[in-house]
């Protein structure tokens, strides 16, 4: 068994985390902010005693791992997992101006749009912690829509926390 099979067999044996609605209540850039000021403390703690390229692949893997069963939960919490559906849960990751949205296509099989600011970037740039910002925030988008519907794909190719001018989202119902 290969170290990453390790981690993977580690993280996958826990049980779900429990359901939550901290998105709606505090809205997301709110919870990424205090998600990062307890995770990246005990990251680097973590990273002296383990190894930090060891951490980051657990942690990478723990957050995927949670960000599909959110998905799951967020499509049972809006009552269907349509892209319809899924359009209308942006609300909890554009709250506060978090991001700036612009629409390219919005029909029953697709939906893309291109972010133009991203706070969350400016978030863990702000708190020193920009090289984890793509694991805290960007790698959850795919697993969150393939629990959202695994029928959805999403192909992003560029992200502002990586330097981009914009991210771009393409989410597409596949038939």
């Amino acid at each position: 068994m290969t170290a990453e099979n390790d981690i993977r067999y580690q993280v996958s044996s826990k049980e779900p985390v429990p359901s939550d609605n901290l998105n709606a209540k505090i809205g997301v850039l709110t919870r990424r902010e205090v998600e990062a000021r307890i995770l990246s403390p005990v990251i680097e703690a973590l990273g002296e005693t383990f190894g930090r390229d060891q951490v980051l692949a657990v942690v990478q893997l723990t957050i995927i791992k949670i960000a599909r069963e959110q998905g799951a939960d967020l499509s049972k919490q809006m009552g269907g997992n349509s892209l319809q559906d899924f359009t209308e849960t942006l609300q909890f990751w554009t709250r506060d101006d978090a991001l700036n949205i612009e629409v390219i296509e919005e029909s029953e099989e697709v939906l893309s749009f291109n972010v133009t600011r991203c706070r969350y970037a400016e978030l863990y740039n702000s708190l020193g912690v920009g090289d984890l910002g793509a694991i805290f925030s960007c790698t959850r988008d795919f697993a969150l829509i393939e629990g959202f519907n695994p029928d959805v794909s999403l192909t992003r190719t560029q992200t502002i926390m990586e330097g981009a001018p914009f991210c771009d989202f393409r989410y597409r119902l596949d038939r």
